[in-house]
Parts: C-alpha cells; structure tokens; sequence
C-alpha cells in the first residue's frame, strides 16, 4: 500500500505543477484552474483532460528550450 501512496504523491506532485503554473501566469488561484479543467473535462468528454495534457508538455518543452542562465559563462 505505501508504493500506491509514492505513486499517487508523484503523479499529483507532477500534475498540479501545470495548474500552478498557468495560474500564477493567469494571475489567478491554482485551484480555479483545477477546478475548471475537472469541469472541462467532463463537459466536453475529455477535451479539457487533453487540453491539460497538451500545456503540459508545452510547459516541459519551454522548460527545456528557455533556461535561465546567470552568467554568460554558464554555457
């Protein structure tokens, strides 16, 4: 039972980075835009649940692509 807990806290970890991030970019609470992806999601039949998915990987990609660098020697 305590590998089940490991996991979930990973996934949940992981997933609710996304929704901060668009929040804190949104200027908004993470929980509104948690809430309205679950709505999205069952509204729509999954679009909002692939939705998420797609600005998460965006999110990863910009991560990957934009470092921030503090010195110009840190190439």
């Amino acid at each position: 039972m305590n590998i089940f807990y490991q996991i979930l806290y990973y996934f949940q970890k992981r997933g609710f980075e996304v929704s901060r991030r668009i929040a804190e970019r949104l200027g908004i609470r993470a929980r509104v835009v948690r809430t309205t992806f679950i709505y999205l999601t069952f509204v729509t039949l999954g679009f909002g649940f692939a939705l998420y998915l797609f600005l998460a990987f965006w999110l990863k990609i910009k991560d990957l692509v934009y470092t921030k660098r503090t010195s110009v020697f840190d190439l």
